[in-house]
């Protein structure tokens, strides 16, 4: 039987994890403590329809946001206090909002700045398709500058090494290996499933749709462009991480994504002991939760 493909995130002082029936998440408290806690994934977004071709990227995008946010706001919670449990926890409304803000914010910062930029300069480069290369370059490039930025705050370098960890202990599990800190610490903390890779893809993607789209519209189209394909664009992007994923050994595969696992050098670092026995904890917990689900079946 094909091993159930696990990926994740890192969230605040820990490391969440997909699993084929729940999601974990591990957490060290201020007391040193290492809290776990799963939860089940959504039936519409886990359902059938997820094995539709590019509308499986879109529920996908949906439920990692959802997911995400709602990964992050219990880390915090947990993080944050002295105690075992959190003492509250954020309303339905409250991570909608979160997770609304995060789309606004994303999509302006690398699609609509980037087109407001590079239509300031229109005129001088007087070339559609140049526009729309210089508009990619742009987007790129913020991305880049905002990764390095926040990489320089003490918190966001530690949510990267969790990042790291998490990599390393996929990368044991899917060689086969006992998931133990010695046995992790040999590994990577680069992983050509990341979603650093898809975001990548996306950015260069979104230079060739738009420059088959063009420009030759109001301000206010190309506005709309940049704010609806952005769905398109990620479905698309997603059906190319998992054509790739199948090839993965192949040398033009990985000539392919060598420059995401460059760039993963940014929003990846080397964990201590302590963050991959929260890795550990993750993989285990969705691991067991997935066997004991199969096993009810």
């Amino acid at each position: 039987m094909k091993k159930f493909t696990y990926g994740g995130q890192a969230i605040i002082e820990g490391v969440m994890i997909r699993g084929k029936t729940c999601y974990s998440i591990a957490v060290r408290n201020p007391t040193g403590s290492i809290i776990t806690k799963s939860f089940t994934l959504n039936n519409f977004l886990n359902g059938p329809a997820r094995k539709i071709p590019m509308l499986r990227g879109i529920l996908i995008l949906i439920e990692m946001l959802l997911i995400g946010t709602k990964s992050l706001s219990y880390s915090a919670e947990i993080a944050s206090q002295e105690t075992d449990a959190p003492k509250g926890s954020n309303t339905n409304l409250s991570l909608v909002i979160t997770m609304v803000f995060s789309l606004i914010f994303g999509i302006t910062l690398f699609f609509l700045i980037p087109l407001f930029i590079s239509n300031l300069f229109e005129n001088f480069i007087n070339l559609p398709i140049l526009s729309n290369i210089f508009e990619g370059i742009i987007r790129i490039a913020i991305f880049l500058i905002y990764v390095i930025l926040i990489g320089q705050m003490q918190d966001i370098r530690r949510v990267f090494m969790y990042h790291g960890a998490e990599h390393m202990a996929i990368h044991c599990y899917e060689n086969n290996e006992t998931l133990s800190v010695e046995n992790i610490k040999k590994y990577s903390t680069q992983h050509p499933r990341c979603g650093t890779a898809f975001i990548l893809i996306v950015l260069i993607l979104s230079i060739i749709i738009f420059g088959i789209i063009g420009r030759d519209f109001t301000i206010q189209t190309l506005i709309a462009s940049r704010i609806f394909m952005v769905p398109v664009i990620a479905a698309i992007g997603y059906e190319i991480i998992k054509i790739s994923g199948k090839f993965h050994n192949q040398s033009i595969i990985k000539m392919f994504f060598k420059p995401s696992l460059e760039l993963q050098k940014l929003t990846t670092k080397i964990p201590d002991e302590e963050q991959i026995e929260v890795a550990i904890s993750s993989l285990n917990l969705a691991i067991e939760k997935d066997s004991t689900q199969v096993n009810k079946q």
